[in-house]
């Protein structure tokens, strides 16, 4: 059975595309469309809006679909309604899988041994009661989080190995003061380069027939010397590359996170590319209700960016 990154990387070439569209709903510019359709929920504020989530997500999932592979929904801006929203939030992994897509949870996941387990369990795993056996979400792959060490590490990595499923471990992050810690040196290495020594490690006995282990990294855009220095630490380990776009990192920041082969990197992009009608050049084109256009162009333009700076045809 293909592992976690031999399913990618066909789901990569399928599409010629490394693109990671988040999913990361912003109520307030989700087109006034949508909201006039569930008028009649407004009673209820939180099943309202999880409502309009839900059928924009959609709507945008049919509109990549041909484009992209990958969807990264941040569970937050799901869990910001109540269950309403955690239902918004399995309902639109269902679909993206219904079209074939490649769904990562970012939900950022980390604690002690027996709580990492039912974080496991829920996100990638399943879960037994009584006669019955149930995957919550079981999305492809999820973010942890490793601040607690191996052990807390250890179960999500057993689960993703028991179902061939991915995590993606938090390296080096592209927020501004992600330095703060993330850079703190202990000897002659820096906190980023001795997770990643252990991310290299870790994921050494679940790499695939494409040379690319399960066990990835989020590794921030927004810091290109870093990148180098963790593309070398990591050279079996998938990227997931956050950053681009409105966190304001470049393309030429990208070229640093590709493997000579041209693999090794998918790229996120969430509100450049969701709500691209109000971002220049777009926006002087397209006005809200126009913003399906602007979507697709803007997805468009972005992955013609991306197969020049990976340096090889993906299909």
């Amino acid at each position: 059975m293909e592992n976690f990154t031999d399913r990618l990387i066909s789901v990569i070439r399928s599409k010629s595309s490394c693109v990671v569209v988040g999913l990361d709903p912003y109520f307030k510019l989700i087109p006034g469309t949508f909201k006039q359709k569930f008028s009649a929920f407004q009673r209820n504020a939180l099943e309202y809006a999880a409502r309009i989530i839900l059928e924009f997500n959609r709507e945008v999932i049919d509109l990549i679909a041909p484009l992209v592979g990958i969807i990264k929904p941040q569970i937050a801006f799901y869990e910001l309604y109540g269950w309403w929203g955690i239902w918004a939030y399995a309902e639109t992994i269902k679909y993206a899988k219904q079209k074939g897509l490649i769904v990562i949870g970012d939900v950022k996941r980390g604690d002690i041994p027996s709580t990492a387990e039912a974080y496991a369990n829920a996100h990638i795993g399943k879960v037994h009661i009584d006669n019955f056996i149930e995957a919550p979400f079981f999305v492809d792959a999820i973010t942890v989080n490793p601040f607690f060490g191996s052990d807390g590490l250890y179960p999500f990595i057993q689960v993703a190995k028991e179902h061939n499923k991915g995590i993606f471990i938090l390296v080096k992050t592209s927020n501004s003061l992600s330095a703060e810690f993330q850079n703190l040196t202990f000897g002659d290495k820096k906190l980023y380069e001795i997770i990643a020594e252990k991310t290299n490690e870790w994921g050494k006995d679940l790499v695939g027939k494409n040379g690319y282990s399960a066990i990835g990294a989020v590794v921030g855009a927004t810091f290109s010397n870093e990148i180098t220095i963790l593309r070398k630490i990591m050279p079996a380990a998938y990227f997931l590359v956050p950053g681009y776009g409105t966190q304001g990192a470049s393309i030429d920041n990208l070229k640093y996170c590709f493997n000579p082969d041209g693999l090794g990197a998918i790229i996120n992009a969430s509100r450049s590319l969701l709500y691209a009608y109000n971002i220049s050049p777009w926006k002087e084109k397209y006005d809200m209700e126009a913003w399906k256009e602007a979507t697709r162009e803007a997805v468009i333009r972005m992955n013609e960016d991306i197969r020049k700076i990976a340096g090889i045809n993906l299909k």
